[in-house]
């Protein structure tokens, strides 16, 4: 993907519909017994308010629009608002380019998982969601996301590439049940040989596929980051490179896919006795990392302070973003989540006007109202007082809208 691919998208912004969120509804949620935000616009949408006031819940609430565990990425019946005796639900009302849609969401108590309600109908599977709006998120828990483990990274690569591929999340299922089956095959003792060759070609094809898929869209997201870098320069936030690393990965690089299955299959059955007694498998997508280096200090991410660290990652985001209005016709729901921490008043001011730029919902959250000064009379801005929500139009006005939540 080169430049010219994205002067298209530079010609043709203008004229793509951006999916939003324009009503909300929590009930027993978190924090939440009941909630309402109605009247969302489509541009910038600030929540302020103290810490544990409720911000981050409406966030979360948000991130079920799209398919997984959400922002916080735990269990169902731990979203449960505990006084409650009812099941947590989540309603929004989405603006999309074919006219308006309820989503709905909320536990099945039955088997603690979510259950998804669109236009009305009950759907079985979540990737539906998709095909009506696409949330992305940074949370305060990502800022490690460097120095975490590579499972962390692993997981924030695959979240990434699933708004462009939604099937890509059931191949790492596939190939994670496949593994699962393989392990307790091999613990349980002597395991039928047929069964074990077949568990083990499953995880090659579905291995390398997974593989390849997230180095070619590690590519494009670079592609995106470099052209972000050319267009914005000092104003924008600092150019990543970045890596999918791993021995499948590697092999994709010097062999055909279908002689990397081969390869991989060679290598499951020769560490049969090793995994036997570990668990897992010694080799496979399952083990790599994705790579970040900050690109003009040459250094790896694990290495830079932690205001470059947060720029790298929400550079990353952003080109992220680009990359799905540039593919997708639509820039995703944003969900910045205490995203000004760390970034003095000149990056903030310049992250505000790059989200403007970018187009699309975006939600951001933070303890004080002045960090998001730069926004003023562009944004919607939200009071959040002990699970209670206040609109309010101007420094100092008086509540627009006020919505009793209780707690």
């Amino acid at each position: 993907m080169g430049f010219p691919v994205f002067r298209k998208f530079e010609i043709c912004s203008i004229f793509f519909f951006m999916p939003w969120v324009s009503t909300l509804r929590l009930h027993n949620f978190r924090c939440y017994a009941h909630a309402a935000l109605d009247g969302l616009g489509s541009g910038p949408l600030v929540l302020f308010g103290a810490n544990g006031a409720g911000k981050t819940n409406i966030l979360e609430a948000l991130s079920l629009l799209s398919p997984g565990r959400g922002l916080r990425g735990v269990r169902g019946a731990e979203m449960q608002n505990a006084a409650a005796s009812t099941p947590w639900a989540v309603s929004a009302g989405i603006e999309t380019p074919y006219g308006p849609v309820q989503i709905g969401t909320g536990l099945d108590v039955t088997a603690d998982k979510r259950l998804i309600r669109i236009g009305g109908e009950n759907v079985r599977g979540q990737n539906a969601l998709l095909e009506h709006v696409a949330c992305v998120w940074l949370s305060p828990q990502m800022d490690r996301l460097f120095l975490d483990s590579s499972s962390h990274r692993r997981r924030f690569l695959d979240r990434l590439l699933f708004a462009f591929d939604p099937g890509h999340s059931g191949r790492v299922t596939r190939y994670e049940n496949a593994m699962r089956q393989r392990s307790k095959l091999l613990q349980d003792g002597p395991a039928d040989q047929t069964w074990l060759g077949a568990l083990e070609a499953q995880m090659a094809e579905t291995g390398v596929a997974i593989s390849a898929a997230r180095l070619e869209f590690v590519q494009r997201l670079q592609a995106a980051c470099e052209h972000a870098a050319q267009e914005q320069g000092e104003a924008g936030f600092p150019l990543a490179y970045l890596e999918a690393s791993g021995t499948i990965e590697t092999l994709l690089g010097r062999a055909p896919a279908l002689e990397v299955e081969g390869l991989f299959r060679y290598q499951l059955e020769e560490s049969r006795r090793r995994d036997a007694v570990s668990g897992g498998a010694a080799t496979g997508p399952h083990k790599s990392d994705l790579f970040v280096k900050y690109a003009i200090k040459d250094m790896a991410a694990a290495h830079c302070s932690t205001g470059e660290q947060k720029a790298l990652l929400i550079g990353i985001v952003l080109a992220h973003a680009r990359l799905m209005a540039l593919e997708r016709g639509a820039p995703p729901v944003l969900l910045l989540d205490e995203v000004a921490a760390h970034l003095d008043e000149g990056r903030r001011a310049a992250l505000y006007e790059l989200l403007i730029a970018l187009g699309g919902q975006v939600w951001l959250t933070g303890t004080d109202r002045n960090l998001f000064t730069a926004l003023e009379g562009r944004a919607q801005f939200f009071e959040i007082c002990a699970a209670q929500i206040c609109q309010v139009e101007a420094e100092g006005a008086p509540p627009l809208v006020e919505t009793r939540t209780g707690g």
